[in-house]
Order: structure tokens, then sequence, then C-alpha cells
């Protein structure tokens, strides 16, 4: 049997299996092969790190190419080092996952897992601006020692993207993504798409650091994304009895800068979740930099991070806890969002962290908070907000009379919309709605979506000044016709 006769037919066994038999988006062993595959490419390929390469290849690796024949490892390695990196300071050669095409199947021995078979298409691009190749591949996993290695590869079918008929727009083509992101200078973006209740894709693009793509889980800081969590922490509290929507906060806490002006004693925590506290946004913006009250508490709404650090300050009082740890308990430990924290520690991960740009391209100075800000700078990953998003979703904690309180509009916030507790509502008509939230500090321009009613939502996260310009058409292709209605509310 000839080598071609071969290759035709495991490709043959491989793509005739079961589509069954693919496992789950949301399953660990989809979400570790995709990691392996991004270490192997994204790091690897795409950067010349040839120890990435020699550290995920097997030993016994087979590569099978369709213009370039068959190599084992030790070949596969000589010719990249002496081909493609060469030189790869000016190697300009990038692969990218078409990870729409994706397709995982499980391989098993007498019911224990020993692999995995990865199925796709990836898009190979000489220059940013040139026009790409595509192939498919097939990629067979194998555990070696408890270590997963690339035991055999297939990449075959390679043919010019432009041959290739499709309807797909700019959103399901990465490297098109790449060069938007670029004509916005957008350094990297990530998207979590929520479906049928469920985090069904997370996608990021672009580079975490110049000349290195950005990883699946690359971490990063949400500013203001960070409210809702601290809501979610109060909320179940709440649920669980420990805590009073209507409770005057200050049995726990009152403010040196507000002490003497008994409008403290109005503050509640619905107040402050429905940004009715009368605070400014943050007291730093005084000339005297110090706390005060604008309005009455509970006659107006005016947007304050001011109120949830004074949350913070009762709920710790009263709990003798921070509230990282209330977070880890009630939240991030139960939803295993194992990268997510609102202070700077050893934890964090920092080969995957998104520094923030201006529009010019300079990098801010990371923010390191050594206590946590309830308002601004949690960390977190597309991965583990999506978990967030979908467990307020399906009310995951809350009892019914504080779920309905949460989506309740409590006060009118801007552009005919309310604030309930903890996210701002749209009203969609015919009774649907959104709950929605932003974040936007230096260097970061987040959003997020979720529909309670039709199990949908959507995250955006970008690490530049300039990431609110990708809004717009993101919102309306993944959102459809509410993504419209809800440009229409922002615009009108």
């Amino acid at each position: 049997m000839t080598k071609k006769i071969l290759l035709s037919f495991i490709i043959a066994i491989i793509f005739s299996a079961n589509s069954k038999a693919q496992v789950d988006k949301n399953s660990d062993l989809y979400k570790t092969i995709l990691s392996k595959d991004s270490l192997l490419f994204n790091v690897g390929f795409n950067t010349c790190d040839i120890s990435q390469f020699e550290n995920l290849l097997s030993n016994n690796l087979k590569f099978y190419h369709d213009k370039d024949g068959v190599s084992d490892k030790t070949k596969f390695l000589f010719d990249l080092k002496n081909g493609l990196c060469k030189s790869p300071e000016t190697r300009q050669v990038k692969r990218f996952l078409v990870k729409e095409s994706t397709e995982i199947f499980p391989l098993y021995k007498n019911g224990i897992l020993y692999g995995a078979v990865h199925n796709g298409e990836h898009l190979f691009s000489e220059k940013r601006e040139s026009q790409p190749g595509i192939a498919k591949f097939t990629n067979v996993w194998q555990l070696e020692n408890g270590k997963w290695k690339l035991a055999s590869s297939f990449s075959f079918d390679h043919q010019a993207y432009e041959n290739k008929k499709t309807e797909n727009p700019i959103f399901d083509n990465d490297v098109e993504i790449e060069k938007w992101l670029k004509q916005n200078n957008v350094p990297t973006l990530g998207l979590g798409i929520i479906e049928n209740g469920k985090l069904q894709q997370v996608k990021v693009f672009g580079e975490i650091t110049k000349g290195v793509s950005a990883p699946h889980n690359t971490i990063f800081n949400v500013a203001s994304l960070t409210k809702p969590v601290t809501a979610m922490a109060a909320l179940k509290l709440v649920s669980l009895g420990k805590w009073n929507l209507d409770e005057p906060l200050h049995k726990y806490w009152i403010d040196p800068d507000i002490a003497n002006d008994s409008r403290n004693k109005k503050l509640t925590t619905r107040l402050i979740l429905s940004h009715q506290t009368g605070f400014p946004n943050w007291r730093g913006n005084n000339d005297d930099e110090k706390l005060n009250f604008l309005f009455d508490p509970g006659t107006n709404y005016q947007y304050s991070g001011e109120g949830f650090e004074y949350l913070r300050e009762a709920l710790e009082k009263k709990f003798k806890k921070s509230l990282q740890q209330l977070a880890d308990e009630l939240i991030f430990q139960p939803l295993k969002m194992d990268d997510t924290r609102y202070v700077w520690d050893k934890n964090v991960d920092t080969t995957r962290l998104a520094i923030g740009y201006n529009k010019d391209g300079n990098a801010y100075e990371t923010v390191k908070n050594k206590t946590p800000n309830a308002a601004d700078d949690l960390m977190t990953t597309i991965e583990d907000y999506g978990k967030f998003l979908v467990s307020v979703m399906n009310s995951d904690g809350l009892i019914t009379k504080v779920f309905d309180e949460m989506i309740a509009p409590q006060v009118a916030s801007t552009r005919g919309k309310h604030f309930g507790l903890g996210f701002e509502i749209y009203d969609l008509g015919n009774g649907e709605y959104a709950l929605s939230h932003g974040g936007s500090d230096k260097g970061v321009q987040t959003i997020a979506f979720i529909f309670p009613k039709t199990k949908q939502g959507l995250l955006i996260f970008t690490n530049s000044d300039t990431g609110a310009s990708v809004y717009e058409n993101l919102v309306k292709h993944y959102l459809g016709e509410n993504g419209q209605k809800i440009f229409d509310i922002e615009t009108k």
C-alpha cells in the first residue's frame, strides 16, 4: 500500500466518525485540546518557539503533508528550524485556527481515555495584508505518561483561500478579524457567545504582546464589569438570609467623610446596586478628594463606583472577611472561575495578561491592587466571566424574590433605560429585555449582555482605549435583531 493510499485510508476513517461522538464545547477535553493547539501554533509556530514543539510532539510523531510528504519528529524539527524559522525575526508566516471548524473526538481503550482526534481547518498567511491559504487538518493527540503529546498530524487539501467558496462574513474568518482589529488599533479582542443557557464559544484574537498571539485563556482587566460580580455576591448573601437589601448600612460602616451628614443613615444595598446613593462616581474627582452627597439617597440616579466601595466596607465589617474571600466562597470557587480575582497576587499568570494600550499603541502601567476594589479592576478571562453570566441568567444561588428584584427597574438611568440591581436593563419590546453592563478605563473597554428569557448572551473584552469602536459590528452580528435594537436605543 502506497503512502498516499494509506493517508487517504486513515483520513477517511477519521472523518467518517459518528458526529454524536464529538465532545461538547464546554467539556474539559475540548478545552484541553484547544489549549494544546494554541500552545503548539499560537505560541510555537507563530513565534518560532521551537521548545513548544519539542515539549508537545511525541517522540513517535508522524506528520503527513499533502505536498511535502512524511516526516518524523527529527525531520519535522529540522525542517522548521532551517526553513520557516531560520530567520524568525523577519518571518511573517502565521497560522490561524478556524475555530468554527473544530471537531474533537475522544479515544478510549477498555473505557479509559488515552487520546483525542482534532479535525478542523486552518488558515496560513504570509503577511497580514496578503491573501491567506487554507487547509484541512487532523491531529491525533495521545496521553503519554499523563501528558498530552501530538502523535500524528495530517495536513491536506491546501488551496488559496480565494478558491474556497464561502459566504462566511468577516466574523467567521480569523484572518479578516485580525486585520480588522489592526485597523481599529485593538491589540486583543475576547468574545464569549452564550446560547441555550451555556457558554458555547470562547474566541480570543490579536496579540498578547508584540509578535505573540493571545491565547484563548487571556486574562483581561474588565474595569466596571467588576460591579455585577460584587452585586451578585451581595444578592447571594440576601438569598441565604445573611444580608438585607434595605437594611441601613450605617450599622456596619460610616465613611469618615460623611460621618456628620445624617443622610448616611439612608444608604442601603438596594440604593447602591441601583446607583441611587447620591455619591459622585469617585471622590477623587472632587477638588478636596472627599466623599460627599450630590443629592439625597433614593431620589435620583448617579452612577457611582464609590457606592460599591461603600458596600464592600459594610460587607467586610459584617462578615469579617475580605470581598475576595466572600466572592471566592460564593462565586469563584463554585463556578470554578480559577483565573478571576480582585487582587494581584502570585497566582496571576502574567504570560497571559492583556496589557492595556492607549489609542497610539502605548502601554499603560498595569493595575496591581493589593486590596479588593468592589467597582473596578477585576481580572478574569472570557471563559470565567462567561460562566458567571450564565449563572446570573439561570439565577443560580438566588431565590425567586431576589432574582425578580434584580431584573426589576429600580430607577431610570439614560436613554430610556433603567438600572436594576447590578445590571442596566434594556426594554426591547414584546416583553423581551436584556441585562447589560460595561467597563471603561485606561486601556480597557468591555461590555456584556444577557437575555434571561432566551438564554442568550454576548461578552466583549478589549485592551485598548479604542476598543469600543468594534462594539457595534459585533453586537449586531452576534445578537441579530436584538443587537440592532440595542444599538438603536444607544443612538436615539
